[in-house]
């Protein structure tokens, strides 16, 4: 591979390209036909089950692997064919490859040698450093760090370098809970100090949702869908998203006209904005978020119109404890939906058995239809 991008440090953006990306191996396409525009400056992630093809498109973006067909595109320079040091992209691993051998402030030095343009190293190292919140950990060895101190070394040795592009494949993945969650605010901090094109690879929907301006959904090897992660919660494109993005009740139910569905005994108004329609068709899914799922107890008549359309009555028949609120199971003729309702005095003692109706406002419906 010859050629490469301008070598000087901030000469570019960060706009990334992909366009009908694919990438087979034996004869199973794990990228198919993947087109996507991530714009200079945003923190994107690309969302989706293991095995989706998430990292396989940031390894080819990074160019340790070579699309069978389709182009890589920087900052309008095509760089399908570059090698992975002439893109101005580092890369972060969720394993950090540091140098036991050398220390920290070592193993953040270690690319500068390589690096096509000089920079004064005390300087960009204790740059690096600082963003990280490293300052002073200079002659640690690896060995002595904890596990996010790890993860942080590697941020500085990425961006030491100062790539128009950081592509983060699950660099959190081994990390305990507490210290994931408390390094996505970091690491969603440090994206906007540096300005920086973050691509960042996860399964994790939360983890998605914490950091991201916006998020491809992969499946399979398709990108599904792409938004911010209140278009993918709030508007999914397909049932597929709807389920991975978040928990979702999927019902079946039945299209009466072109502006209402009718489902779990009820009849619900529903406007252009609501339908997904892949084919013209009576029968459909409805979708709706247990969040907005109401359970009314007592009498019908008692339920303030507010909370929404009641469905026929139903069954309580489990109720699980998480905190701040509790997941009521209900059954409604033959389904059985999921209400998450406030762990508070607005909503009386709730046991298996007792009968109750679900309340659902028409506008939080999503229907996909064919």
């Amino acid at each position: 591979m010859s050629g490469g991008i301008d070598p000087r440090p901030n000469a570019y953006d960060g706009a990334v390209s992909l366009r009908h990306l694919v990438k087979r191996f034996g004869e199973r396409a794990v990228v198919d036909e993947v087109s996507l525009d991530v714009r200079a400056g945003e923190f994107f992630s690309l969302l989706g089950p293991s095995g989706c093809g998430k990292t396989t498109t940031l390894r080819m973006i990074a160019g340790f692997e070579q699309p069978d067909s389709g182009s890589v595109v920087i900052d309008d320079v095509d760089v399908t064919d570059f090698a992975p040091e002439k893109r101005l992209c580092n890369t972060v691993f969720q394993q950090y490859a540091l140098f036991p051998h050398l220390d920290v402030r070592q193993n953040v030095a270690f690319g500068l040698r390589f690096s096509p343009f000089e920079r004064d190293e005390d300087k960009a190292v204790g740059k690096a450093l600082e963003s990280v919140r490293l300052t002073g950990f200079e002659k640690r060895r690896v060995q002595q760090l904890s596990g996010g101190e790890q993860q942080r070394v590697a941020l500085a040795r990425a961006i030491v370098l100062e790539p128009s592009v950081l592509l983060l494949d699950e660099p959190l993945g081994a990390l305990d809970a507490q210290l994931r969650h408390a390094l996505q605010v970091e690491l969603s901090t440090l994206q906007r100090e540096l300005d920086t094109t973050f691509i960042y690879v996860t399964h994790d929907q939360e983890e998605a949702f914490t950091m991201s301006d916006r998020i491809g959904m992969m499946r399979d090897g398709k990108l599904l869908q792409v938004g911010s992660p209140e278009e993918l919660y709030d508007e999914p494109n397909s049932v597929e998203v709807a389920t991975f993005v978040g928990t979702a009740n999927v019902l079946p139910a039945r299209m009466v006209g072109a502006a209402a569905v009718a489902a779990l005994g009820a009849q619900f108004s529903v406007v252009p904005g609501q339908i997904v329609a892949a084919a013209h068709s009576a029968a459909c899914t409805v979708m709706v978020r247990p969040e907005r799922v109401h359970v009314v107890v007592g009498p019908a008549n008692d339920a303030p119109e507010s909370v929404g359309r009641l469905t026929a009555p139903g069954e309580v028949l489990r109720v699980r404890f998480s905190g701040s609120s509790l997941l009521v199971s209900v059954r409604c003729g033959d389904e059985v939906v999921t209400a998450d309702v406030p762990n508070d005095d607005s909503v009386p003692d709730l046991r298996a058995g007792q009968s109750v109706r679900l309340a659902i406002r028409d506008e939080h419906l999503r229907v996909f239809v064919g």
